[in-house]
């Protein structure tokens, strides 16, 4: 209860909401670390995943895949591609990162377009559709929730993982948990995991929200109303009376 009481006391000096290793210069870096890293993820994972859902081929493949990165070490790809490269700088845990987000982002995308009814897709095929326009105009819209989802997934990820690259010279938020530890400032190590904590909680809440506000005009606990069963149960309250 003391360590928590003493982190609390950390984050409200003022002192540590000024200057280069301030509170909003570190909270600053860990969001634009974040978001870069699920920039690029999404460019190379998106795509690829609503390709393979609308076609159906590659399935097996993409599922491998997704399971082989989702079991690599981030922080043992990380420290390789440091010390590899001999290089420091972000470019190693951005790279490491991307790996780990692409997972989520993937299966998100095809999941999502496989989930959208078939019948859906016939008729927008029957009506003269391109595939194109199939995937974009149908498709995309109702696997929206899902491609969100995906991303959520992967943004708690990355901004719980950015922590453990401030082992690295790079900024973030996880540099209070590294420099705390080296000179046993475990007050400012707790208050560093508060911070984290609190941004992955807010980004969930976030994502939550978006992840409601996609889901098309129609459909409603993840299902399409049947208008014709609506149409027929009218008719037949209508009728109810006369028969009676």
């Amino acid at each position: 209860m003391i360590d928590v009481l003493a982190a609390f006391a950390w984050l409200g000096d003022p002192a540590h909401w000024s200057g280069p290793d301030g509170i909003p210069n570190r909270l600053s870096e860990h969001i634009g670390y974040s978001l870069l890293t699920l920039f690029i993820a999404g460019i190379i994972a998106i795509p690829v995943g609503l390709a393979i859902g609308h076609t159906g081929r590659f399935r097996g493949l993409a599922i491998g895949l997704s399971g082989a990165l989702r079991a690599i070490p981030t922080l043992g790809l990380l420290v390789y591609l440091a010390v590899a490269t001999l290089n420091l700088s972000i470019i190693p845990p951005l790279i490491a990162l991307t790996i780990l987000a692409i997972p989520p982002l993937l299966a998100g995308a095809y999941s999502g377009v496989e989930s959208v009814d078939k019948r859906t897709v016939d008729a927008a095929r029957a009506m003269g559709m391109t595939e194109l326009q199939i995937l974009t105009k149908v498709e995309l819209p109702l696997s929206l929730p899902l491609v969100i989802g995906g991303l959520r997934s992967a943004a708690l990820q990355v901004i719980a993982t950015w922590t453990v690259a401030a082992i690295l010279p790079v900024g973030g938020l996880g540099r209070y948990l590294i420099d705390g530890l080296a000179v046993r400032r475990y007050d400012e190590m707790l208050a560093g995991s508060i911070l984290v904590v609190a941004l992955a909680l807010i980004a969930d809440g976030i994502f939550a929200l978006i992840q409601r506000l996609v889901v098309p005009r129609g459909v409603t606990a993840g299902k399409v109303t049947d208008v014709r069963t609506k149409e027929v149960n009218r008719s037949t309250e209508e009728l109810s009376p006369e028969l009676t």
